[in-house]
């Protein structure tokens, strides 16, 4: 079993860096999204109707996780390895993510218009006005928060479950990223039937997003990043992502803003792209330090 879980990352991590994501139409969190599409829309008690959605839907990418995974098992270990490989690398993404940051980084510098084109598959946030300063603050902040949901958190649900099966380790990072997608989804005030999926991510993510801050600090080799980013993480509406933006922010000593809604180290300056490169580097470093992490349980127990 130990060897399993380590292949199982290793693979994931693999097909993350060479491959980068499936397409859409084949893609499980696109599948489960088209799902969630037909659930959005007027109910005539939401609140309920929202409960039993994020109880529910998510039970479906959970049960197939765990049944291929289990009948991969049962016909040779080698084919659970690669299937628990493959369901990791659907549940998790950084290749992808640093990939667009980069992109609206460098555009940022040279093409504004093209930056502000980019950055609404990035970051969920009106691009129209935002100077180039702020494009590259807006892709520091999500390639950091999105370390978290997009990486961590499935990572961290597979290796607390994996010692025990590596089909529940794989049934729990699909489970917590259909949590994840029901709240970008539905997890906004003007959709009252997203308020229990919103809060079930509260919940979940609250463990990911400190994580994340610690790699954000260990990746920058020093304390001091998640240190001061207790000052700044209550700012952001969420209990969660101001983590780690703020470890970011901390790291990098630059200043994340986005207008009308939060500012993170304000006595800071928004950052250059210089400064915004080695941000989305910071990431890569923190999510390579996540890989391990989720080996990690693996080689303990192969060891001892």
């Amino acid at each position: 079993m130990a060897v399993e879980i380590t292949l199982a990352v290793v693979l994931a991590a693999i097909l993350d860096r060479t491959v980068r994501e499936l397409p859409s139409r084949i893609h499980p969190v696109a599948l489960f999204g088209s799902l969630v599409g037909r659930a959005d829309r007027e109910w005539a008690r939401p609140r309920l109707a929202g409960v039993g959605m994020a109880l529910a839907l998510p039970v479906l990418p959970t049960a197939v996780a765990f049944g291929i995974v289990s009948v991969a098992v049962a016909l040779h270990p080698l084919l659970g390895v690669l299937a628990t490989g493959t369901v990791l690398f659907t549940t998790t993404s950084l290749q992808m993510l640093l990939e667009e940051a980069a992109g609206v980084i460098e555009a940022s510098a040279t093409d504004p218009a093209a930056a502000r084109e980019r950055l609404p598959a990035l970051a969920g946030r009106d691009p129209a006005d935002l100077s180039p300063a702020l494009l590259r603050s807006a892709a520091v902040e999500s390639a950091s928060e999105n370390l978290a949901d997009g990486l961590v958190a499935p990572l961290l649900a597979f290796a607390l479950l994996a010692p025990v099966s590596i089909a529940l380790g794989a049934a729990a990072a699909a489970w917590l990223k259909a949590v994840n997608t029901l709240d970008s989804m539905l997890g906004y005030p003007s959709k009252p039937h997203g308020w229990a999926s919103a809060r079930l991510d509260d919940l979940v993510m609250w463990v990911p997003a400190r994580l994340s801050a610690l790699l954000l600090s260990a990746a920058a080799l020093s304390p001091d990043p998640v240190l001061t980013a207790r000052r700044w993480r209550g700012e952001t509406a969420s209990p969660n992502s101001g983590w780690p933006m703020a470890t970011a922010a901390g790291a990098l000593q630059v200043r994340l803003e986005k207008p009308d809604a939060y500012v993170l180290n304000e006595l800071a300056s928004l950052p250059t792209t210089e400064q915004a490169r080695r941000g989305v580097a910071l990431v890569g470093r923190a999510g390579l330090l996540a890989y391990a992490l989720a080996a990690l349980p693996g080689v303990i127990a192969w060891l001892f």
